[in-house]
Formats: C-alpha cells, sequence, structure tokens
C-alpha cells in the first residue's frame, strides 16, 4: 500500500481543526530511506476563517499536533495559506518540496493552483536555501558521538536536491530517485542500511574523512549549478500570489 493511502493519516487531516487545502507526507518518508521505525511527517496549509484574519482575536498561523489518536507516531504541521505563500514568494525549498510532495493525504483544486504557481516561485536564489540549510544538517550530524548514518543521509539529501532544482528547475526530495542521476554509491550503501535497520543506526568507523570530502565536493557542485542555471534570478509571481490569496479567503467555507 502507498504510504498516502494510509486511512489513519486521512483521519488525522481531516479532524484539523481548519479547513486544509493540502496535506502531503514529508520526512523520511518523503526522502526515500524511512526505517521501519520512523514516524511520520504530515505537511499543510490551512485556511483560518476571516474574523480570525481581520479581528482583535487572531487564528494560529502555524498548528502543530502529535495526533496520537490516529495510532500512529504522527508530527502534523500546519500553516495558515496566508503564511505559506509568503515563504513561498521567498527562496524556501523546503515549503516547495511540501507543496510538491508526491504522497498526498489531501488535495483540492486550490492545492493544484498552488503548484503552478509554485513552479513560478523556483529561481536561483534557491541556492542560498540550499547552502544554508546543508550547513545546519552537517552541523547536526557533526554534533552527534557515535556519527549516525539518518543525519548524514539528511545531508546528502539537501545537497542533490538543490543540485537538480537549479539544474532542472524540478522539485524533487527523494534520494533515491536523485541518486539514480548523481549515482553516487556511499549514498547508496547509506539508503540501504538506514531503510534495513533502526533510526539509530551509526556509520561505520573511518568513514568520517571520506564524507567530510564528499560534503565540500557537493557544496561545490551547488554553487557551480546556480553559476549555470538558466533559471530565472527573481520570481515575478508576487500579483499572481496576491490575487490566490484573496480569492481563497474569500470563497466561502464549505
Amino acid at each position: 500500500m502507498n504510504v498516502a493511502d494510509d486511512p489513519r493519516l486521512h483521519a488525522a487531516a481531516a479532524a484539523h481543526p481548519q479547513p486544509l487545502l493540502f496535506a502531503t507526507i514529508s520526512g523520511a518518508h518523503l526522502y526515500g530511506f524511512p526505517s521501519p521505525d520512523s514516524d511520520y511527517d504530515l505537511r499543510g496549509v490551512h485556511v483560518l476563517p476571516l474574523e480570525q484574519i481581520v479581528g482583535l482575536v487572531r487564528g494560529p498561523e502555524t498548528i502543530e499536533r502529535m495526533a496520537p489518536e490516529s495510532g500512529l507516531d504522527l508530527d502534523l504541521v500546519t500553516h495558515d495559506v496566508g503564511k505559506f505563500v509568503r515563504m513561498m514568494a521567498r527562496p524556501n525549498g523546503y515549503v516547495l518540496e511540501q507543496l510538491f510532495s508526491p504522497l498526498v493525504v489531501k488535495t483540492s483544486p486550490a492545492h493544484a493552483e498552488l503548484c503552478e504557481l509554485g513552479r513560478r516561485c523556483v529561481t536561483k536564489r534557491h541556492v542560498g536555501h540550499y547552502l544554508g540549510f546543508a550547513h545546519t544538517q552537517w552541523k547536526l550530524f557533526r554534533k552527534e558521538e557515535p556519527p549516525r548514518c539518518k543525519p548524514l543521509l539528511y545531508v546528502y539529501r539537501v545537497l542533490l536536491t538543490g543540485i537538480h532544482l537549479l539544474r532542472t528547475g524540478e522539485v524533487q526530495a527523494n534520494l533515491v530517485v536523485l541518486n539514480e542521476q548523481a549515482k553516487l554509491r556511499h549514498v547508496e550503501d547509506l539508503i540501504a542500511r538506514k531503510t534495513t535497520g533502526a533510526e539509530q543506526g551509526v556509520l561505520p568507523a573511518g568513514d568520517l574523512g571520506f564524507h567530510e570530502r564528499e560534503f565540500e565536493r557537493l557544496l561545490g557542485e551547488l554553487q557551480a549549478a546556480a553559476g549555470a542555471s538558466s533559471l530565472p534570478q527573481n520570481a515575478e509571481v508576487g500579483p499572481l500570489l496576491h490575487d490566490f490569496l484573496l480569492r481563497v479567503r474569500l470563497a466561502p467555507r464549505t
């Protein structure tokens, strides 16, 4: 069964306190390396009622729920549509990965329209997002002793996603798919170790130096991809996002 077809995830999305434009699966399941004991990361966009936008009592721009009643180890995070489109208008690859996740639990016509707008948000400036994200993930990997495979896979996932986006304009977050092009045997080995083991699987002793050199090499590839990219420097999509947001806000609630 496709993980996005799990009725428990659909029930958790249906129980959300605000209407959802979409809910998709992120995290290790999206990235292509879930362990048998991986949790579920559900991400999406909710729509606050107009009175919680213009009144004195403001509704929550971000709603986080663990949803233990689902029977899953589930982390559910959604942003109000206004906050989400503001993040889209900046070079924020993370929200685009959620938007374009193929693991769709809840969708709508507005989700499809938002995807069309999202394609117009992809620019050369996303190199800054992925460079910063990669350095953050590398620091998280290096602070653990002994070093674990999972944080290292997140490093490779971020770097290869950024390189692919700048070369093709496509948002692809699945490391298995990305590595079909990159053909990095060590990434293949790490994925196999992670998906057949546990979340806390550790890196073999002596491998750290090799992965540090690979990190620096792929950082260089990411910067080179930005320099050679045919993507626009800036996204001229602000007025379209503004129009979309107004229509969603003013649409009758069902």
